[in-house]
């Protein structure tokens, strides 16, 4: 196992008081940062050293730091969660960078996501596309019940591969237009191929895809940055099978 070395930076972050502030970047010095340490404790460091000179600290969601909640997020160096593929920004180490590297980082950037202050903006939109219909309400019975419902081991594993977005909004800053494609088509997908969901299939695809353009997030340009930097991988594949849930809604869902 390699010793940890330590690294000197220079940070170039995004500053912004709110959704009417102009906002800029401003440069900190980041020294003395242990390569065993992951990017947002980084950042810690550089806000303990800001604090300490009477200084703002810099703004930035996190919760879990194990990257299974989808809170933390930002632009580094042009690529959502950083570098690293498959990888959410709290499980990016420092190891990564080089001495006397210069980092930009900046907040995910899509109209819908409006900044609440430097680097954390307001992704309740993604809570809305859900309500709108990323969910089961029929009753199906007990757990017992459902366990007793034959499903074929292949469209159980692409249900969970769906299931593991876990709405960070990579895909949204990733993507040239702001779409949501992937983030919605995950949480149509992970309900569309299983029996539990296809009662409500055509309402949900319906309702889910007429909210998600309410809210302005931009049209799928199939591109595929959003594949590239999801840190669980999910597939625009599911993108297809979402199409193909809206042409189907569009004839049997009362959702206008």
């Amino acid at each position: 196992m390699t010793a940890a070395k330590e690294i000197n930076l220079t940070l170039k972050v995004w500053r912004q008081n709110g959704p009417d502030d102009p906002g800029g970047f401003e440069v900190y010095r980041a020294e003395k940062i242990s390569t065993d340490m992951s990017f947002l404790e980084m950042i810690d460091v550089v806000n303990e050293t800001l604090t300490l000179n009477g200084k703002e600290p810099i703004a930035f969601d996190h919760d879990c730091r194990e990257g299974i909640c989808g809170m933390c997020g930002a632009v580094v160096n042009g690529r959502a969660h950083g570098p690293e593929k498959g990888t959410t920004l709290c499980q990016l180490h420092m190891r990564h960078f080089s001495d006397e590297d210069t980092i930009v980082i900046e907040p995910w950037r899509a109209k819908p996501f409006e900044i609440i202050k430097d680097l954390v903006v307001d992704r309740s939109s993604f809570d809305i596309i859900v309500q709108a219909g990323g969910f089961i309400s029929v009753n199906v019975g007990g757990a017992q019940d459902a366990n007793n419902i034959p499903i074929p081991q292949d469209v159980v594993e692409k249900a969970m591969d769906a299931a593991a977005c876990i709405g960070c909004g990579a895909c949204v800053a990733a993507c040239p237009n702001a779409s949501a494609m992937l983030f919605v088509s995950a949480k149509i997908s992970q309900l569309a191929l299983l029996p539990q969901g296809k009662p409500e299939a055509a309402r949900r695809a319906s309702a889910m895809i007429k909210t998600m353009d309410e809210l302005g997030f931009g049209n799928c340009g199939n591109e595929a940055e959003c594949q590239e930097e999801c840190p669980k991988e999910i597939s625009i594949t599911n993108i297809a099978r979402l199409n193909r849930e809206f042409i189907k809604a569009s004839f049997f869902s009362s959702v206008k």
